[in-house]
């Protein structure tokens, strides 16, 4: 039995590991073009005063919405991954922002990237962890030799209503991880752990425009609580502590909150640093952690080794140990990294914010 800073007593068995080991065979990124800096949000709002808790945050634009950008990241995935789309089994797309609510945007990612019809399609749902809830089942499709290559999405677009805290920092953006026998990945998952409890901190009814949150109540018992206890289990059962991971990276809801969680679990800014994007395209909702690793796979050397917390409203966290492997060396350049997405940028006025997102409802 282990104990962790929760002060529940846990089975080692409630490690996940598959039967046999699995790996992200491809990975890829996607960030809109158009950014809306956070001085001028408060510009609108609060006349200037009380500054800004990011730099700028990315917007999708007129033509896109979370299944053209799974798409795009999709299709990187595919580059580094170097496999034909039609060995895919499995095409899974997280979010909290999908453009039909009944119709799923999978089956349109996979009939774009020529993986189906010989599929399974599905979309997942669970706030801002649905992305990692998809790598979850893909490592045990995988994992159990169901299945060969899956495919696992975490995509969204800016939800937060005029006005609301949330408008700093809801942006738009994601990635995709193609998971696969860890012989052919750049990065092998060593054990993953879920932490979950009913903490309502954040949520949107159905015919609702924007989510609503509880404020403050949304950091102490919500975040930090999951995070920390999701990430030191992890910790525990594989025996390893802070000083044994090259990077981590944690759910970016703004800069603070996993700057603090790192902090509040011993890790330093030279780890976090790399993976850490709030700052400058904004909380991408389902796709934050996931965005932040592959910022980190793009520069990490075969040996490193990872620790991913991702962390979803009403409430929970996924949590992962990662060692990247040596394939990460000819796999990161068959696609365009992440940074090249972030510097890639066309500043817009908040009036063109509205435009692109539909902020002007009838």
């Amino acid at each position: 039995m282990t104990s962790s800073s929760n002060g529940h007593s846990m089975n080692a068995s409630v490690l996940m590991r598959p039967d046999r080991q699995v790996g992200i065979v491809g990975y890829g990124a996607y960030i809109p073009r158009y950014r809306l800096p956070g001085r001028e949000v408060a510009r609108v709002w609060t006349n200037g005063l009380g500054g800004s808790p990011i730099i700028e945050k990315a917007v999708a634009g007129l033509d896109e919405d979370v299944a053209t950008m799974s798409i795009e990241a999709a299709r990187n995935a595919l580059a580094r991954a170097d496999i034909d789309p039609l060995l895919i089994r499995a095409v899974w797309v997280g979010s909290e922002s999908h453009p039909y609510a009944v119709k799923p945007t999978s089956t349109i990612v996979a009939e774009s990237i020529g993986a189906s019809p010989n599929i399974q399609a599905a979309d997942w749902e669970f706030a801002c962890k649905a992305g990692t809830e998809a790598v979850q089942a893909s490592i045990g499709m995988v994992g159990s030799g169901m299945v060969s290559y899956t495919l696992s999405i975490g995509m969204d677009t800016a939800q937060g209503r005029p006005g609301d805290a949330l408008e700093y920092t809801a942006a738009s953006g994601g990635a995709a991880f193609l998971l696969g026998p860890a012989s052919e990945s750049c990065a092998v998952y060593q054990g993953s752990y879920s932490f979950v409890t009913d903490t309502p901190d954040f949520w949107r009814r159905p015919n609702e425009n924007y989510p609503s949150h509880g404020d403050r109540f949304t950091g102490e018992p919500a975040y930090f609580y999951h995070v920390t206890s999701a990430a030191q289990a992890m910790m525990d059962m594989m025996g390893t502590k802070p000083s044994d991971y090259t990077y981590a990276v944690f759910h970016q809801p703004n800069v603070k909150f996993p700057s603090r969680a790192a902090e509040m679990l011993g890790f330093s800014e030279e780890q976090y640093h790399t993976g850490l994007l709030a700052g400058v395209v904004g909380n991408v909702y389902s796709g934050s952690c996931m965005l932040g690793l592959t910022a980190i796979l793009d520069e990490a050397k075969a040996g490193d080794r990872i620790l991913m917390v991702s962390y979803g409203s009403g409430a929970g966290s996924d949590a992962f140990d990662i060692r990247v492997a040596d394939r990460i060396t000819q796999a990161r350049n068959r696609a365009p990294h992440t940074r090249d997405y972030i510097s890639r940028r066309t500043e817009i006025d908040y009036a063109t914010y509205c435009r692109y997102r539909g902020k002007l409802k009838d």
